[in-house]
């Protein structure tokens, strides 16, 4: 039978659950507060337009439009050159490299984890930006995919150290009884161990593809801020956290400009929420198998 403690710690534990609900919810309203008197003036419509002109003396356009394929471009590059390298290193430290080589590994990558985004983003523009200039023959450095770049380099450290922990938690049976039927080292790490700790994977790659979607300083200093609509990983353009960045913090409090930036919050917050949804749906999937 439950005493009164046993009831009062499920309480808090209850509310200490709930908290985030309410904060998500909190967050929502105020963001919908905010940016929902845009919807009668100017008009909702106004948000799909293909430019991005806050600040005009003819004409102000508020579509967001060239910011959200700008944050995907950037977003889909970075993932790309990400999940190879995050994987594919997470494999190595944790199956393939001796214990020497993952002493000195691990730290390394720990470290370059909790480099500071703007130290990063100084590096990409001083030294990345140039050579991506030099090597296609540009002329500028600062397009979405040296954003790219620069946003993998910043998530395959929390890909490597999430996957090597899932693929660590395989249980060694699995190991032995594939090489005990006769299975080479590779056939035993891709066929047996990586479905084992997919789950775990994946997991890993929605938290890297996370921070990518939401950095900021980064991709503002080396995209160049070209509020254009192109999917030319050479062209510059400008993601929806750089705006927000650049602009909210000059912006007329109540304004059309404010209301906008609030919907590039929303926008920004819904593909977060849709990037969740996707990924626990790939989880059930494959802890069901």
């Amino acid at each position: 039978m439950n005493t009164w403690q046993d009831k009062a710690i499920n309480t808090i534990l209850v509310w200490a659950a709930s908290t985030s609900i309410l904060i998500v919810l909190l967050i929502f309203f105020f963001l919908g507060k905010e940016a929902f008197p845009f919807i009668w003036d100017p008009g909702f419509g106004h948000l799909f337009h293909t430019k991005w002109i806050p600040v005009s003396f003819k004409e102000e356009i508020f579509g967001i439009v060239p910011l959200i394929t700008g944050s995907l471009l950037v977003t889909g590059l970075a993932v790309v050159i990400m999940v190879p390298f995050g994987v594919l290193g997470a494999i190595y430290i944790a199956e393939l490299g001796t214990l020497r080589e993952r002493n000195f590994l691990k730290p390394f990558i720990e470290i370059l984890a909790g480099i500071p985004s703007v130290v990063i983003g100084f590096f990409g523009l001083i030294v990345l930006s140039p050579i991506i200039k030099e090597i296609f023959n540009l002329n500028t450095g600062l397009t979405g995919l040296t954003g790219a770049i620069l946003l993998a380099f910043m998530a395959i450290p929390t890909v490597i150290t999430v996957s090597e922990d899932a693929i660590q938690s395989v249980p060694r049976a699995y190991r032995e009884a594939s090489l005990a039927l006769g299975a080479s080292k590779l056939q035993t790490i891709f066929r047996v161990i990586v479905p084992a700790a997919l789950p775990g994977i994946i997991a890993a790659i929605m938290l890297g593809t996370g921070r990518v979607i939401g950095e900021t300083m980064a991709v503002l200093m080396v995209t160049g801020n070209a509020a254009k609509l192109s999917i030319n990983p050479f062209d510059s353009v400008r993601t929806m956290t750089a705006t927000i960045a650049a602009e909210m913090g000059e912006v007329a409090f109540g304004s059309h400009h404010y209301q906008a930036l609030f919907w590039v919050g929303i926008f920004l917050l819904i593909m977060t929420f849709g990037l969740n949804v996707v990924a626990q749906k790939f989880l059930k999937k494959y802890q069901m198998r």
